[in-house]
């Protein structure tokens, strides 16, 4: 093993160099890319110029003035800036020659054409901000628009905004020209008041809001047309007087005054499948109706419609729904029809995989049978069969030298709540999936075998608040035993009294974990928080006091003769986007795990410790190789174990922008580390004290390139160690910022998916 060890180091030391030469390549051409953006107003005519820069400024005398949502009114912008300073997808198309050959056509398409300063379109840019002001509320508002000339043919664009007093609203009143709706909205909470800031973004919500209540309430053919506004401007005093009007039915130009808007009842619900035989449907009638929200002999309701498509969309078994209402005639009442089309039930999927560990190579496969519909009620039964092979190299003292493993994984979701004493009304307000997991897996390596036996019984489900999110892990259960040590591995690491490493023993002992869990998450796109806590060991560990229960000679209880882990656990993560649009996000990210191990057990198992660096941890650190503390490894052998921690705590800061095509690009810094909540002599310096709370946080930075393909996100992340808290005597290596190497320093990272 010390000789793989050296091959190691030795090729780290190599991969390092040509890391170092990649970035110095890299730099020189983006360096050249960048002056070669200068030259881009070369080929313009003499009476054209290309826009630099934009920008849109109020007068400093109005500081409330959002100018950055005001952007977006811009019709023309200049050249793409890779984070907010160079133009390089303007220097790439500049590369281009005249010519039409390949390499040409290449560049032109990857970069960007230099913009040409449009008078027409800044003109309408000027009436856009300015309309944009007055539905503020700003109605004297001014945009006075100056260009400033440079040189190199180039031009700057400055919208200033006079947005003058804003006006408030100081009487109020509605019209409504229906008697019946007059009445229904008469106890409703409107947006619309006296003494508000004139704005027609909430005028325009309260006609979608008045639309949406009445459309609940049987109003059919009621939209937010019916409903408009009359504004009397008092300039002397920046006031408005305004009236809604809430108009009679109408039947194309014609309006009906003497007419009143209809409400319409449901006279029944039926379903088909659209297909030939319209009347077969691989579905329950229970499930149907279950699904279905629209009720015979109520009002119809938008919202009921809206629910019945969403209940509908997430059953795994549907592959189309459409509801249409027909009139019955000389009535108010409505016929729904239903329309299902199921997806074929059963799937089987084959997917090959590489593997790379530590530079052993090795293949697996997964063969993954799946049926939606089971039961005839959309539940998703799957099970899959996989299996990897691993030639391992330079492993010394072993007879065999494979790594084998396989699994066997079944599945079965409800889509719905499966719980006694929840009532039918319940089960319907909220979308939810019950869900039974069971796993065999078995692993054979050169130093032992593994066995893990695992099932759980789990639950998740979400409010018609959709921001909202919860799953509960009612039980899941573990077993892990080593069936066979090698006698190598026993001696040189377990048995061996100069290696005291109690995190390293407890791991490869027989264990049995019965925990529950419990996740809340919220999310609005802009902001998401997400928790979870977990116990385990707690209902074993009263059976076996309450009751005598034997133990082992470390003085643990047993479960059918085996220690069982005892531990809680709690995760929090919050991210936030602080600033930003479309095409650039400044994104804050904070993550804190605390994990103790108490009663039967005095080290977390395995699984439940935490690791730091990698791709969406630290990014100056490879994955599992940083901390506890400033605990750093010393012989490299088996860190995978040494290198977790009890607590974990992660600060990420990243800017995010838009550069071209599907690219996007990053920076980011990085801090953190993992702790032990208690002293291990194995990990000296990985416990947590106050003062190692700030003494011992690692901090990195770097850039990143991502390449969007909608579905999924290709990451490639350089990162950057700026303060190692696992630094040797010199100083260069605590403070790699000052001192950076990058054969020593740098990390690269793939993955797929953003970091947070």
């Amino acid at each position: 093993m010390e000789k793989k060890e050296e091959v190691r180091r030795k090729n780290k030391v190599v991969y390092g160099v040509r890391r170092s030469s990649s970035i110095s390549f890299f730099l020189i051409l983006t360096a050249f890319i960048f002056f070669s953006s200068c030259s881009a107003t070369r080929d313009l005519s003499d009476n054209e110029l290309m826009l630099d820069k934009v920008k849109v400024v109020a007068d400093g005398k109005y500081k409330d003035i959002n100018t950055y949502q005001l952007k977006n009114y811009v019709r023309q912008k200049g050249n793409a800036r890779w984070f907010s300073s160079m133009k390089i997808p303007l220097g790439v198309y500049a590369m281009a020659g005249k010519d039409s050959s390949w390499i040409n056509r290449t560049l032109r398409q990857m970069g960007e054409a230099p913009v040409v300063y449009d008078t027409l379109l800044a003109r309408q840019t000027c009436e856009d901000l300015q309309m944009a002001l007055q539905n503020k509320g700003y109605l004297d508002a001014e945009v006075e628009l100056h260009v400033d000339k440079k040189k190199h043919k180039k031009i700057d664009a400055i919208y200033l905004l006079r947005p003058g007093q804003p006006y408030t609203v100081n009487t109020y009143t509605t019209d409504i020209r229906d008697s019946v709706i007059a009445e229904l909205l008469k106890d409703r909470k409107t947006l619309l008041h006296e003494g508000m800031q004139f704005n027609a973004e909430t005028m325009a919500s309260e006609r979608s809001q008045i639309s949406s209540y009445l459309q609940d309430r049987g109003y059919f053919r009621f939209h937010k047309e019916y409903v408009t506004y009359h504004a009397q401007k008092d300039a002397a005093h920046h006031h408005v007087a305004l009236t809604q009007v809430l108009h009679p039915y109408q039947v194309g130009d014609e309006v009906l005054r003497d007419t009143l808007h209809s409400q319409y009842g449901i006279r029944k619900v039926s379903y088909g499948s659209g297909l030939a035989d319209d009347s077969v449907i691989h579905l329950r009638q229970r499930v149907l109706e279950e699904n279905t929200f629209l009720k015979a002999g109520g009002l119809y309701s938008a919202s009921d419609l809206q629910n019945t498509y969403n209940h509908f969309g997430r059953l795994g078994a549907v592959r189309y729904t459409n509801i249409s209402f027909e009139q019955v005639p000389d009535t108010t009442l409505l016929d729904a029809m239903i329309q299902v089309q199921t997806n074929k039930p059963s799937t089987i999927s084959f997917q090959p995989e590489g593997t790379n560990t530590a530079g052993d190579f090795g293949a697996a496969a997964s063969l993954t049978y799946q049926n939606r519909n089971l039961f005839r009620g959309s539940e998703t039964f799957s099970v899959q069969l996989r299996g990897a092979y691993e030639a391992i190299k330079g492993l010394e003292g072993y007879s065999n030298q494979d790594y084998i493993e396989y699994s066997l994984e079944s599945r079965l979701s409800f889509p719905r709540f499966i719980f006694p004493f929840l009532s039918r009304d319940v089960r319907r307000r909220i979308t939810a999936t019950s869900e039974l997991t069971l796993l065999y897996d078995s692993q054979d390596r050169p130093e032992f075998h593994r066995r893990v036996l695992s099932a759980g019984w789990h639950y998740q489900w979400r409010p018609q608040n959709r921001h909202h999110s919860y799953n509960f892990d009612l039980i899941d259960l573990n077993y892990v035993f080593m069936p066979w040590i090698s006698e190598t591995f026993r001696k040189e690491y377990l048995d061996n009294t100069t290696n005291s490493n109690a995190i390293l023993r407890y791991n490869y002992q027989n264990l049995f974990i019965m925990r529950m869990g419990f996740g809340y998450s919220f999310n609005t796109g802009k902001m998401a928080l997400k928790t979870h806590l977990e116990t385990a060991g707690n209902l074993l560990d009263v059976c076996a006091r309450s009751f005598g229960g034997q133990r082992n000679a470390l003085g643990q209880y047993k479960v059918f003769d085996i220690a069982y882990a005892q531990y809680v656990k709690a995760d929090f993560e919050f991210t936030r986007q602080l600033a930003g649009g479309k095409n650039d996000q400044l994104v804050f990210h904070f993550g804190l795990g605390v994990a103790y191990p108490y009663g039967n057990s005095d080290v977390l198992p395995f699984e439940k410790r935490y690791f730091s660096g990698g791709a969406n941890s630290v990014r100056g650190w490879s994955v599992r190789s940083l901390g506890p503390g400033s605990y750093k490894d010393k012989d490299g052998k088996i860190n995978f174990i040494t290198q977790t921690g009890d607590m974990k705590l992660d600060l990420n800061l990243e800017y995010r922008m838009k550069l071209f095509w599907k690219f996007s690009g990053a920076l980011f810094a990085d801090a953190g580390n993992i702790w032990t909540l208690r002293d291990y002599k194995d990990q000296p310096g990985g416990q947590l004290t106050l003062d190692s709370l700030i003494n011992d946080l690692a901090v990195s930075y770097g850039l990143g390139l991502r390449l969007n393909f909608d579905y999924f996100i290709l990451r490639f992340d350089l990162g950057m160690k700026a303060i190692n808290p696992a630094f040797e005597t010199e100083n260069e290596a605590h403070y790699p910022l000052i001192h950076p190497d990058f054969g020593r320093d740098l990390a690269f990272h793939f993955a797929v998916g953003l970091p947070f």
